[in-house]
This record gives structure tokens, sequence and C-alpha cells, in this order.
């Protein structure tokens, strides 16, 4: 089996990963790190970023910023770019989950803040990279979505939005980059076990613990597979999703539980 078929990437690979302080992000991180890569590191919570760094030392670049700063992803990448290199893969996987009611003009502010980070998050991710890429003919930029993201879900209308927003973003990235040896992977995990399903109140069929989703993910993202559902079930499950007919989607999801709503837009 070789390295790429493996998902063990080559000692020298460079890698960028946005949201890299928990959950799917830090599992990423740790799973390259492990494997001898270097990883640029960005999320907002700079003490959870020095923990991984120690854990590490001279293997990670940590970058504390919030993903909706573009000035700030800009200044990091240049910074990255020039003291170690164009990476070999991004991974925008920065995300929040918040549960919202369209009824309340408050939770306005959460519809915003989940688009932001979820969708023009990763644009900004990937952004800076691009240009660098097709220069060097080759590289891989990988949006992590969400199975969320195939039909719209009862109290979570600004995450199923997002994710189905980056779904449509990453294949019109995918397609632009055609030809110029610049590879663009969409991941849609299911339920993962992070802070970020901690509190659903609801069955989560398939669930994965964070360390065995980013070792599946590193095999698609090595074998650059361009739409990849993690764990293979819920990509069942998707696809039944995606052929029921409207009249009976809406009376089986009508009464689904859903996350709960938190005044105030706080990400959960």
């Amino acid at each position: 089996m070789s390295l790429a078929e493996s998902g063990i990437p080559n000692p020298a690979l460079c890698i960028v990963i946005t949201g890299a302080s928990s959950g799917i992000g830090r599992a990423l991180s740790r799973h390259y790190l492990q494997q001898g890569a270097h990883v640029a590191a960005y999320a907002r919570r700079g003490e959870l970023l020095a923990a991984l760094e120690a854990e590490f030392p001279k293997q990670v670049s940590i970058y504390t910023l919030d993903v909706r700063d573009a000035v700030a992803q800009q200044q990091a990448a240049a910074d990255f770019i020039a003291r170690v290199g164009v990476p070999d893969i991004v991974i925008a996987n920065a995300g929040v989950s918040i549960g919202t009611l369209t009824e309340y003009a408050e939770d306005s502010e959460a519809f915003k803040q989940v688009m932001d980070i979820n969708v023009l998050g990763m644009v900004q991710t990937f952004q800076p990279f691009v240009a660098a890429m097709r220069a060097r003919g080759k590289g891989t930029l990988v949006g992590i979505a969400s199975v969320a993201g195939f039909r719209g879900l009862p109290g979570a209308g600004a995450y199923s939005a997002s994710k189905a927003a980056a779904i449509s973003y990453l294949e019109s990235l995918r397609v632009e980059l055609r030809g110029t040896g610049v590879k663009v992977v969409t991941i849609c995990p299911g339920y993962i076990r992070t802070p970020m399903t901690a509190h659903n109140p609801y069955a989560m069929p398939f669930m994965l613990e964070p360390e065995v989703a980013a070792a599946r993910m590193a095999r698609a993202i090595a074998k650059q597979t361009s739409f990849t559902v993690i764990p293979w079930q819920m990509g069942w499950v998707g696809r039944v999703l995606k052929v029921l007919p409207r009249w009976l989607y809406d009376r089986l999801f009508a009464h689904a539980p859903h996350k709960p709503r938190k005044p105030g837009g706080k990400p959960a």
C-alpha cells in the first residue's frame, strides 16, 4: 500500500487547517502531525493552539484568528508561505452550529454568524493560496461541509443552508480549477463526537470518534476524492433523503427534534 492509499502524508507535507483547536480540526491536526507533517493551525482560541504546539514542537505554526477576518487570513497565509512554503493541503474546517428559528428577529444575527463562518470563512481560507497553488501546478483544497446540507433540517435553517452553500461553492471551485493541477475535495461528515454534537437532543446514528473520522478524511484527501461522505452509512442515508418527495419529507420531519435555539446566537 502506498502512502497516498494509506492516508499517511509524506513527512515534508505542509498543511493548513482552520478550526484546529478542537473537534475535527484538532483530530486532523494531530493525525497529520503524528505522521511528521508541518501544520499551520488556525483557530480563535490561542491557548488551545499553544497546547498543540507544545505537544508537537517545531511542527506547528499557530495563528490565532477568526476565519471571518479576511485580512488576518491573508496575513497568516503570507507569513506561512514565507517561512515554510506553499502548503500542499489547505483544509477549511472551521464551522459553527446554532439552533435558529426564523420567527425570532434576534436570530437574524445567528444566521449571519453561521453563514459568515461556514461559507465566507471557507472562501477566505482558500483565497490567499489559490494563485500560488496554480502557479506551482498542484495542491489540494479541502472543504468540510456536512450531510446537513443535503436537505433543510427543522430548527437548523442557518446550519443546513450554510452547508448546502458550502457544497455548491466547493463544486464551483472544483470546476474552475479543473486542469490546473489544484484539486478540490468536499467532505460531508455525519455525526462526529465533538463539542458541536454534544448537546443534540436526538439520536445520532453511526457516530464516529473524531480520531476515526480524521483518519478516514485523510485517506479521502490523499486519494483526492472529489466528494466523500463519512461514515459511508450516512452517505446512503443522504441519498435516501435526497430522493424523498417533498410531501413525504415534510411529513416525516415536521415534528422531528432539533438542536435547541440559543437566544443571542451563541455557537454550539
